[in-house]
């Protein structure tokens, strides 16, 4: 399938990109170039080939999931330079619903 740079234009404008014409002209060789290799690898024949998930064979081991009792929030609250009204006391990151960090 053959990929023409108003394609390729396109596509990066969907993106959000923009493109001088040396780089339209190599991205539009190089993006063709890639659909015809995903063309040739529809072309294998895959028939009787078993669905591969994973190439590894290792096998996840987990811990049993125990719930174990936790620490007390005010052991934990001692290490917080500031809190207030039993939270972390952090600086304001947005005012006003305007960004302003």
């Amino acid at each position: 399938m053959a990929i023409n740079e108003e394609q390729v234009k396109h596509v990066a404008k969907l993106a959000k990109l923009s493109f001088s014409d040396d780089e339209l002209a190599g991205f539009t060789d190089q993006l063709g170039k890639i659909i015809d290799m995903v063309e040739q690898l529809g072309e294998v024949d895959t028939e009787g080939v078993p669905f591969t998930s994973n190439v590894s064979e290792s096998i996840n081991v987990m811990r049993e999931d125990i719930a174990a009792p936790g620490w007390s929030r005010d052991e934990l609250m001692k290490n917080v330079p500031e809190s207030e009204d039993g939270f972390i006391k952090v600086p304001a990151i947005i005012d006003n619903g305007e960004a302003g960090a």
